[in-house]
């Protein structure tokens, strides 16, 4: 299989040529990067110096599968041509993951610039959609913050086990704002973002309604209360997210919780119950995520601490989970390496 990998340059788009490398049935083709056209892989990256492709300014050659790493919002417009000249692509931005282009456009602040797609496109959630995603040609890759967090709650939420009013408290690395961000933005100077803890987003950030719209469908309703508020920690790469929801009977126990937690993701390939509260370097560059849930009996409340790797399964490993299904192969190939540790 021979694929395509627009914006090679960023976090995620490095990542996913540092895993696709190791794919035992995906050769990379053809990559580019809007700065970097002209200049060869090993020259801009020169950790990937064994992949040495020239950077172009657009996909050459003909390729079984894209995936789209360049900023919300670009990306569409790049990604959007390809998959309607029949090209399976995989969007790692944001541009498809609402349904409704009227929601794209309040959350990030611009007309969709495809949205003829977006009901083709598929929530690329395999533990949710994976059905879907076998047979679709557009996955809209998940946000590294949702991930965590619909993962945290999808059990719960299926079961009817908590009320419609969820708190989501995350924290992620400051790799989670894309290397654009380390130039462009004060909070991830190393001066700033060192030694400091930085609350953001509050007056709303484009993955509540995306972690809204997933668990509303959990539900089977029109929407869901969701309140979601991230912080930058100073780490390069994780994602923490604790997530709290008032429990609907009393009765509920811990032990109830935890054996329906792992009877949910008893055969998911990349989410495991732990045992104990999971840790974010748990999950270094690897595809997994970490779900711990129990109960604060005092208050009635549901809490869920989930841990994952935002570069890996909350972007470009996710991606390569969704082209294995998406292209009939099987869904762990490329993907089973464990944790780095510590």
């Amino acid at each position: 299989m021979k694929a395509g990998i627009i914006n090679i340059t960023g976090y995620a788009g490095s990542e996913l040529a540092r895993i696709l490398s190791e794919h035992p049935e995906v050769e990379i083709a053809s990559v580019t990067g809007r700065s970097a056209a002209g200049k060869r892989i090993p020259e801009v990256l020169p950790h990937l110096w064994q992949i040495d492709l020239p950077i172009t300014r657009e996909i050459e050659g003909s390729v079984d599968v894209v995936f789209s790493a360049l900023p919300s919002g670009a990306s569409a417009e790049v990604l959007g041509p390809m998959v309607d000249d029949g090209v399976p692509g995989i969007d790692i931005a944001a541009d498809f993951r609402l349904h409704d282009g009227a929601a794209f456009e309040t959350a990030y602040g611009a007309n969709h610039p495809a949205a003829h797609l977006l009901k083709k496109a598929v929530y690329g959630l395999p533990e949710l959609h994976r059905e879907a995603i076998k047979t679709t040609k557009l996955v809209a890759n998940p946000g590294c913050y949702p991930a965590a967090a619909i993962l945290a709650l999808a059990p719960a939420v299926r079961e009817g086990l908590i009320d419609d009013d969820v708190i989501v408290d995350a924290k992620t690395g400051i790799s989670g704002a894309g290397r654009g961000g380390l130039a462009t933005s004060t909070i991830d100077h190393f001066a700033e973002a060192d030694e400091n803890v930085l609350a953001y987003g509050l007056d709303g950030h484009g993955h509540q309604p995306e972690i809204a719209q997933e668990i509303a469908e959990l539900r089977e309703a029109n929407d869901a209360r969701v309140t979601f508020v991230p912080h930058r920690v100073p780490m390069v790469r994780g994602i923490l997210a604790t997530c709290y929801a008032p429990l609907r009977s009393s009765m509920t126990t811990k032990a109830a919780v935890r054996e329906l937690y792992q009877e949910f993701y008893r055969d998911e390939p990349f989410v495991h119950v732990s045992a104990t509260p999971p840790q974010t370097k748990q999950t270094t560059g690897s595809n997994m995520c970490l779900v711990y849930p129990t109960i604060d009996e005092r208050a009635g409340r549901l809490i869920v601490v989930s841990c994952l790797d935002n570069l890996v399964k909350g972007a470009a490993g996710q991606a390569v989970q969704n082209m294995n299904l998406m292209l009939g192969m099987r869904e762990e190939l490329g993907l089973t390496g464990l944790p780095l540790y510590p």
